[in-house]
């Protein structure tokens, strides 16, 4: 399972190694298709990465504070630093590469 990511926990799940987190809401449609292909990579990257996502209605600080405008909207973190934000419905391929590129 994806780590579900707040403010008061963030830290804590991006500070070390490489994490993804996945910006959605649960209205959104394109969302609603990102999320089997996020749980997907966090049990097949177990161990290797944080796969997470932050929930934009609840947690609307975060999605302020990394300029999220759309969603999904997927960040690349490694050490606590965001590398990478991909914008829209990514494959699972694409997710997949993007997060070994930086392990």
């Amino acid at each position: 399972m994806a780590v579900v990511v707040t403010k008061d926990n963030f830290t804590e799940n991006v500070a070390q190694g490489v994490s993804l987190l996945d910006f959605w809401a649960p209205w959104c449609g394109p969302c609603k298709m990102q999320l089997p292909i996020v749980e997907e990579l966090s049990e097949e990257l177990k161990g290797q990465a944080t796969i997470a996502k932050v929930n934009v209605d609840e947690e609307p600080e975060l999605a302020s504070q990394f300029g999220v405008m759309s969603i999904p909207t997927l960040i690349l973190f490694k050490d606590g630093q965001p590398v990478d934000k991909l914008v829209g419905l990514q494959s699972k391929d694409s997710l997949k590469n993007k997060i070994q590129s930086h392990m």
